[in-house]
């Protein structure tokens, strides 16, 4: 349903402006808050000192939901207004507090009793409450950590015979919602790798770097990536819950400030060790759009018998040289 800026927005006081959101604020309902809040801001350029974002009617938001707001922040600060949220249900106030986005915005307090949410209020896909999920992920992860502890040794040695620096390397990334965590690798990259990355050419399209033939990588580093060596610490993750065994790739927290509203659907669900990216090209998929199509298929396709082909179809492709990874 598409709102008109001039009939969705209600002035209430001087250059302040309330704007009341929908009841479900979800994917083509945050795609028609945003294109509102744009025309309002064009329409009123200069007037606006603060715009309330009135969720009183709101009794569910997503992860686009989020994206909306996102971009909402990002409007009003360019227009050199503020932005407040107000009358926010329980559902609501969970999603921003699981997020942290409670400290990121500026809410206001409310003074109606409001019934507590739990998370099962908030889910987003069916995934996120499958128990035999959970318990695949658990025993996959408890697995791969065996694995890992036998791995270690060797890879270890080679990684500090080679330029002396650390084992692992830790960086952030966005899970269910956007939630933010520390993902773990076996380190493929120089020590300085972060600090550089402006200096390399991203061969991808979109919100999302990616570089074949990145010098930052280095010799062990192309073998562990070759053969996914390197994600095997992700198992840690996987247990601790911050992933799954299957879903969607975990993007970096600068990927998704770039993601357009529908972009953000990839978030409805935990990232994913593996997934349809991963056994459908991989890196040789170039197109970023390509990339959430293929994680939109996986939600739409989603079972538990479906995540255990994905799983089959990945430790193939693990032993594929030809399986796209770099």
């Amino acid at each position: 349903m598409t709102h008109n800026s001039s009939s969705y927005c209600d002035s209430t006081a001087e250059h302040t402006v309330k704007f009341p959101l929908p009841v479900l604020f979800s994917a083509n309902e945050a795609v028609s808050v945003k294109q509102s809040v744009q025309e309002l801001f064009q329409n009123n350029a200069g007037k606006i000192s603060l715009l309330l974002l009135d969720f009183s009617q709101t009794t569910f938001m997503d992860s686009s939901g989020i994206g909306a707001l996102v971009n909402c922040r990002k409007l009003t600060a360019a227009e050199g207004a503020k932005l407040r949220l107000i009358n926010l249900s329980s559902q609501v106030r969970m999603v921003l507090s699981l997020t942290n986005l409670d400290e990121v915005f500026e809410i206001e307090s409310n003074t109606v009793s409001i019934p507590e949410a739990s998370q099962s209020d908030i889910i987003t896909h069916p995934s996120m409450k499958s128990k035999p999920k959970r318990a695949l992920d658990i025993l996959g992860a408890l697995v791969g950590l065996g694995i890992t502890a036998i791995i270690f040794i060797p890879i270890a040695l080679l990684i500090k015979l080679e330029d002396g620096g650390p084992i692992f390397f830790g960086q952030m990334r966005c899970s269910w919602l956007g939630k933010r965590f520390r993902m773990w690798k076996f380190r493929s990259m120089v020590t300085n790798a972060e600090s550089i990355k402006h200096t390399i050419e991203n061969k991808m399209s979109g919100a999302l770097f990616k570089n074949p033939d990145d010098p930052r990588i280095t010799r062990i580093g192309k073998f562990l990536r070759r053969t996914s060596l390197d994600e095997f610490p992700q198992f840690w993750n996987v247990l601790k819950g911050d992933m799954s065994l299957v879903g969607t790739r975990p993007p970096t927290p600068d990927e998704i400030d770039r993601y357009e509203i529908l972009q953000w659907r990839r978030l409805d669900i935990k990232p994913g060790m593996t997934g349809e990216w991963q056994v459908n090209g991989r890196s040789r998929v170039t197109n970023f759009e390509q990339v959430v199509e293929l994680d939109i298929r996986y939600q739409e396709n989603w079972s538990f018998w479906y995540d255990i082909q994905l799983i089959l179809k990945t430790i193939v492709i693990m032993f594929n040289k030809n399986s796209g990874a770099y």
